[in-house]
C-alpha cells in the first residue's frame, strides 16, 4: 500500500498546479522602476539600465512548497558543515591552485545555490561564489501585486529592510573574521569593466546599499586597483574591503595582479576569495558531494549524508572513462571545471563529436540530468512553457533570499521572453 499523502505533498501539488495554471501577472513594472531608481539613488536609473535589459525581470511570479524550500536550506546546511571536515578540506584543497590554500577567516559573502525541482524533490545542481541577482531581487519583491486568493501576499521571501541589515552584518562579519575587530570603512565592488556586465545596475545598488549605512563604497575595475607600500587603492583611496564579483577565482590574470598581490599578503579583505571558491564552489567538489561514501569516510553524520542524497551523481572525466561516458551522454550534463556563467556547458545529448572530443581530454565534469522545474506563462495570450530554477543567496549556512530564474534553451540566459528573475511565493 503506498504511503498516505502528506502536508507537504498537499502543498508541493498545490504549487505545481498553480506553476502551470496561473498566469497572474504580480510584477508592477512602475513600481519596480521607482522601487530601482529610488535605492540606487538616481532618478533616471531604472530607465537608463534597465531598457537594454528587458528580460531580466519576469511578470509571474513562481511557486514553491514552503517544505521544498525548507529542504533546500537543509542542503545548503549539509554542504557547509561538510566543507568543515579536515578529511574534505584537506581533498578539495588538494586540486586547488596554491592561492587558495590559506585561510584569511572570511567564509564568503553572498554564495548562491542553485537547484532545479522535479517530482522527486530539490536537488543542487551547483555552487556559486559570485552569485549575481540578490540585490535586484530584493528589489523585485518590492514590486509585486497581490496574486490568487490561495496564496498569501506575504509569502514573498523577503523585506527589503531585513534584507540590507543581513547584508551589512555580512559584510562587518567578513571583516571580522579576519581583522578580529572594527570594520571596515571603504569597500570596493570589483569586477572586470563594471560598467560592461549585464548586472551592473546591481553594484550600483549594492554600492548604495553600502552608503546607506556609513560606508564608503566604490564600483571598480579590478584592473585600475594599485598594490604598493601594503596598501591596496582604487583611484588614489586606499580599500580594506573589496566585494570581489570576478569570475577569476583564482586572480591568475594579469590584470588581477595587484588584487591578487595584496589579498596574499593579507592587506585587504577579499570576499568571496579564492579559498572559499576551493572550499564550497569547485565543480570537482561535486564529485564528492554526490558520493555516499566518500561522505562517511571523511565523518559526516548519517542525518547530513541523507540531506546530500539528492545531489545528482557527478564525476571527473578523465581519458579512462571517456568512452563509458560518451555511451551514456544523453542522462549527462557536462561542465568545464573552470567555467562560470553556464559558458561551455553542455547537455550531452547535444554534444556533437567536435565538442566530446575537446571534453574527453578531461578539464570537465560530467553530471547526471537533473531536470529543470516548468512554470507555464503566458505569452501574447498563448500558455508557453519556461524552465525554471532556483537560487538560495546565503552567508555561513544561513538563506538572505530566494529567488527564480525562468529561461528556455540549455541554461539561464536573460534573453527568454517571459523569462527572467522571478520572486518565490511559498504555498
Amino acid at each position: 500500500m503506498p504511503p498516505a499523502p502528506t502536508v507537504a505533498d498537499g502543498r508541493s501539488s498545490l504549487a505545481a498546479r498553480l506553476n502551470r495554471k496561473c498566469f497572474c501577472v504580480t510584477l508592477d513594472r512602475a513600481a519596480l522602476s521607482a522601487a530601482l531608481s529610488l535605492e540606487a539613488g538616481e532618478p533616471q536609473f531604472s530607465e537608463t539600465f534597465m531598457a537594454s535589459r528587458p528580460h531580466l525581470f519576469s511578470n509571474v511570479p513562481v511557486f514553491l512548497a514552503a517544505s521544498a524550500l525548507d529542504e533546500m536550506q537543509a542542503i545548503v546546511v549539509a554542504v557547509e558543515a561538510t566543507a568543515k571536515l579536515p578529511g574534505y578540506r584537506e581533498t578539495v584543497l588538494s586540486w586547488a591552485p596554491e592561492i587558495a590554500q590559506r585561510d584569511f577567516g572570511p567564509v564568503g559573502a553572498m554564495m548562491g545555490y542553485d537547484f532545479h525541482l522535479d517530482d522527486d524533490g530539490p536537488k543542487l545542481i551547483e555552487v556559486n561564489t559570485n552569485a549575481g541577482g540578490a540585490f535586484l531581487n530584493a528589489v523585485l519583491a518590492k514590486a509585486q501585486k497581490a496574486c490568487c486568493s490561495e496564496v498569501d501576499r506575504t509569502a514573498v521571501d523577503t523585506r527589503y529592510d531585513d534584507f540590507e541589515t543581513s547584508v551589512v552584518a555580512m559584510f562587518k562579519n567578513e571583516w571580522r573574521l579576519q581583522r578580529k575587530a572594527g570594520s571596515p570603512q571603504r569597500i570596493a565592488i570589483i569586477d572586470d569593466q563594471p560598467e560592461e556586465q549585464y548586472l551592473y545596475p546591481e553594484f550600483v545598488l549594492a554600492r548604495n546599499v553600502l552608503l546607506k549605512h556609513g560606508f564608503e563604497a566604490i564600483v571598480g575595475d579590478a584592473s585600475a586597483l594599485a598594490y604598493k607600500d601594503g596598501r591596496l587603492r582604487l583611484d588614489g583611496e586606499e580599500i580594506d574591503l573589496v566585494y570581489n564579483r570576478l569570475v577569476d577565482f583564482t586572480l591568475e590574470r594579469p590584470e588581477h595582479a595587484a588584487l591578487r598581490a595584496a589579498y596574499q599578503d593579507g592587506a585587504v579583505v577579499v570576499t568571496p576569495n579564492p579559498h572559499n571558491h576551493a572550499l564550497l564552489s569547485s565543480k570537482r567538489n561535486l564529485t564528492l558531494l554526490s558520493d555516499p561514501a566518500r561522505l562517511e569516510a571523511f565523518g559526516l553524520s548519517s542525518e547530513m549524508r541523507s540531506r546530500l542524497a539528492s545531489v545528482p551523481q557527478t564525476m571527473l572525466v578523465t581519458p579512462d572513462n571517456s568512452d563509458s561516458l560518451w555511451q551514456s551522454r544523453n542522462d549527462m550534463f557536462f561542465k568545464p571545471l573552470s567555467g562560470h556563467g553556464s559558458k561551455a556547458v553542455y547537455r550531452g545529448d547535444k554534444v556533437t563529436k567536435r565538442v566530446w572530443a575537446d571534453i574527453a581530454l578531461g578539464g570537465y565534469v560530467a553530471q547526471a540530468f537533473a531536470s529543470p522545474g516548468q512554470r507555464i506563462i503566458e505569452i501574447d495570450g498563448a500558455p508557453t512553457p519556461r524552465k525554471m530554477d532556483v537560487r538560495l543567496y546565503t552567508y555561513d549556512g544561513r538563506v538572505l533570499l530566494a529567488a527564480a530564474r525562468l529561461y528556455q534553451g540549455q541554461t539561464t540566459n536573460f534573453r527568454t521572453p517571459g523569462g527572467g528573475f522571478s520572486p518565490i511565493l511559498a504555498v
